[in-house]
């Protein structure tokens, strides 16, 4: 007789040959799209710039759309710059794509999935729809269409188009997300319902964190039927204390506290009381540099800056201990079912810190389910987690 965890290993066997069977399309896609994606690039800077009626209007509507001409196969895309709010709640514009599956939608109109992207970097020129390949990093992408989903990624307020620096700020993170899935029902061919899913990586994580967490109050018309996150920076204080003396704790310690120190002005963040003198000349330039595309250059900045970077441990000195302790994820429970990834590998995001972040939810009731992959490294696990996001929503019935 077939024992459970045979079905299961069966079942995950099948799901594993699927999600690789749709990401063996995705290479030779990648070439066709490219194509569109030269075409379109002498249009960028007129786009990403705002009319005079950018911050006139609710949070979710359309400021402008375009359609794309690279797009991934079987799909159509546009580009949006679409309105939202801050922290304070103050209008604020983000921009990003969104994309559906060619095809009719079903009644009630398709799910859309809100991505979160992990960390690029905090400049407007870092924004991941400004890339040449803007749909390259949306994690999973091809095969969430495949499951007749639509697709929105926020690029967060302060990247692709003028606003306030948002790295690490929770709510505005949050509400991004959640304002993409409102415009993205603004594109007439888009065909979405109010079913929402939110799912992130690292950064984003936290952002998806954040958007389930204030959506009931937020946005009540959307319904979130699932929250997924892979090693969300969930715990601001712990990423930051396990990396004070590294270069990705100066690099991510750049970016953070550099916008902690604009939006938290009023409230003490001041750079010059947090870090040495000498990673306080090295911030402008530190900050004009996106992760992905200047890695080297960061490296050569931020290493000798290690060891060197701030006069006391930001965890433990106010305003920045109680910033950073607003900005972490779990103050707030929700409804909808969670599934959390972790690589057993992750040097940037500690499993120790994840597994604290699951029992604090897991606490207060929530319905969690957590998945550890034991190759995958900070970088890897939205990719070979997939199988088990797959089998998740399908267990939660999205």
């Amino acid at each position: 007789m077939s024992r459970p965890h045979d079905a299961r290993r069966r079942r995950r066997t099948a799901i594993a040959a699927a999600v690789l069977a749709v990401l063996a399309t995705v290479v030779a896609g990648i070439e066709l799209r490219v194509v569109g994606d030269l075409l379109e690039r002498d249009g960028l800077a007129a786009f990403y710039t705002q009319p005079a009626d950018a911050l006139d209007g609710a949070p979710g509507s359309l400021v402008k759309s375009e359609p794309l001409l690279g797009v991934p196969m079987d799909a159509r895309a546009w580009r949006i710059m679409y309105r939202s709010t801050d922290l304070d709640g103050d209008p604020v514009v983000s921009t990003g794509v969104a994309v559906v599956p060619l095809g009719p939608p079903p009644d009630e109109g398709r799910t859309v999935v809100s991505w979160g992207h992990p960390t690029t970097g905090s400049a407007s020129e870092c924004a991941p729809s400004l890339g040449l390949d803007p749909y390259i990093g949306i994690e999973g992408m091809r095969v969430l269409l495949d499951r007749g989903y639509a697709v929105v990624a926020t690029d967060y307020t302060g990247m692709g188009t003028a606003g306030p620096d948002s790295y690490l700020i929770g709510a505005t993170e949050g509400q991004n997300v959640l304002d993409a899935v409102r415009a993205a029902s603004e594109i007439p061919d888009a065909e979405t319902g109010s079913d929402v899913i939110l799912w992130g990586h690292s950064q984003g994580g936290q952002a998806v964190l954040f958007a389930a967490e204030r959506a009931a109050a937020y946005a009540p018309e959307l319904d979130i039927r699932a929250v997924a996150a892979a090693a969300p920076a969930a715990d601001l204080k712990a990423l930051l204390q396990t990396h004070l003396d590294d270069v990705s704790g100066v690099t991510i310690g750049s970016y953070a506290l550099t916008a902690y120190s604009e939006i938290y002005a009023d409230r003490g963040a001041d750079l010059a009381d947090i870090l040495t003198p000498q990673a306080l000349a090295a911030q402008p330039q530190m900050n004009e540099l996106c992760l992905l595309t200047h890695i080297d250059q960061l490296h050569d900045i931020a290493d000798p800056l290690v060891g060197a970077f701030v006069t006391s441990d930001p965890a433990t000195t106010e305003p920045w201990a109680t910033l950073l302790e607003e900005n972490s994820a779990g103050g707030t429970a929700f409804d909808a079912p969670l599934l959390v990834l972790q690589g057993l590998d992750d040097q940037l995001v500690k499993p120790a810190d994840t597994e604290k972040y699951v029992a604090s939810a897991e606490a207060m009731g929530m319905d969690v389910t957590y998945r550890t992959v034991s190759i995958a490294t900070h970088g890897t696990i939205a990719y070979l987690g997939l199988i088990d996001l797959v089998e998740f929503l399908d267990r939660v019935g999205v």
